[in-house]
Formats: C-alpha cells, sequence, structure tokens
C-alpha cells in the first residue's frame, strides 16, 4: 500500500503542475506533437523523461528489455514497429535517440545464458526477444573473449544501441529521412553509477560524455 500512497501524492503533484493552470496543458488536449523518439529500456532505473527532465507531451518513448529494434521484416515483433511507424510516419518525429544504460538486466542475460525463472522458461518470451541482439553477443565474445565478463557486459551494451541504429534503417521510412536530412539518429548511455551521459560520435567512433560526470555518493560501509 506504500507504494500506491505515494503515487497518489505524485498525481497530487501533478495536478498541482499541469491541471491547476488551465492554459498549462492546452496544446495536449487537442493531441500530441512531439519532435523526439526515445527508444529506451524498461529498467526501472532509467527513465528517458525525469533523465532529459522533460515535460508531459515533449517526447514519444518506446520502451523494451534492452532498448533494441527489430529489423524490418515481416515476422518482426509488432509491438515494438508499430510504435515506430507511428511516432515517425504519423507524428514526424524530428528526431531518434537510442537510449542504453549500464547494468543492463537483458544484456547480461543474453551474455550469460542465465535464466530468469523456471517459471519464465516456460513461456522464454524474454529469450526470444533478446535473439535480437544475437549478433551483437557474437561479436563482443568474438573480439573480447579474453576479457571479464563485466567488460564484456558493457561492451555488449553500447553495441547493442549501434545494433539498434542500424536496424532502424533497415525501415524504408526512416532511411529516406535520413538521407533527406529530416530525420537525426542518436545512440546515448546513460550510467547511473558513473553519474554521465555518454552519446556515440560517428565522427569518433565511439561514446563519449554529453556533460562532465557528476560525483555519485556512495554510503560508505560501516
Amino acid at each position: 500500500m506504500q507504494d500506491i500512497e505515494k503515487f497518489i501524492r505524485g498525481f497530487s503533484r501533478f495536478q498541482q503542475q499541469y491541471l491547476k493552470e488551465p492554459t498549462a496543458l492546452d496544446s495536449l488536449r487537442q493531441g500530441q506533437h512531439p519532435r523526439t523518439l526515445v527508444i529506451s529500456c524498461c529498467d526501472a532505473r532509467v527513465d528517458p523523461a525525469l533523465l532529459t527532465g522533460c515535460d508531459p507531451g515533449d517526447i514519444f518513448v518506446v520502451r523494451n528489455i534492452a532498448n533494441l529494434v527489430p529489423p524490418c521484416a515481416p515476422d518482426a515483433p509488432p509491438g515494438v514497429s508499430s510504435a515506430i511507424e507511428f511516432a515517425v510516419c504519423g507524428l514526424e518525429v524530428a528526431r531518434i535517440i537510442v537510449l542504453g544504460h549500464a547494468r543492463c538486466g537483458g544484456i547480461r542475460a543474453l551474455m550469460s545464458g542465465a535464466r530468469i525463472s523456471e517459471e519464465a522458461e516456460q513461456t522464454g518470451f524474454v529469450a526470444r526477444w533478446m535473439r535480437l541482439a544475437e549478433p551483437v553477443r557474437l561479436e563482443v565474445l568474438r573480439e573480447l573473449h579474453h576479457k571479464h565478463a563485466d567488460e564484456q557486459c558493457r561492451a555488449a551494451e553500447l553495441a547493442s544501441i549501434l545494433h539498434s541504429l542500424d536496424n532502424l534503417l533497415t525501415y524504408p521510412w526512416i532511411r529516406r529521412r535520413v538521407e533527406a536530412g529530416t530525420l537525426a539518429m542518436h545512440g546515448w548511455y546513460f550510467d547511473l553509477a558513473a553519474g554521465t551521459l555518454l552519446a556515440y560520435s560517428a565522427r569518433k567512433q565511439e561514446f563519449l560524455p554529453i556533460l562532465d560526470p557528476v560525483a555519485v555518493n556512495v554510503p560508505r560501509a560501516a
């Protein structure tokens, strides 16, 4: 019940901030016009709106395990692909951000082959979804086979962002817009422990800090 009470208090704050003033949401009552599509992980620690300080209506968000994008194919999982199609073709967003993060449970399961539970094995939804990133796993194991598992996982987290960006370009209506210069794509990586947000630089072919990291206060053991 404590969680529910917290949610209710949170909605009360939302009412005061956005609904008390009648004009605050006038434009949103007519429809949504976000300029940015964010494809992020459904990890509870990575909230795109919270990370970027967005207000209602600012971003169109698609969340799934490990922020993956299926390639354009007749048998592609329709949930994610249909949301991307709506954002690009319907809402005509100007940019797409694929937002990955450190310590991603989906990527760790991909790299280690760990099971969620015996019960989950009966359906295997997560395992089947993570097969979308199988090329990432094989590439990391091939190139970093001598590295520690933690380093392999971080490399896979970063590589999966680029893999999703590549898969986005298999959608013809995305490729056309990118080539015409009307749609930009970005790869971001959030590291909670380091207190930093990285962005992929195509020119330098690496992830670089968007801002200087802040010191993260970690309680010391007594």
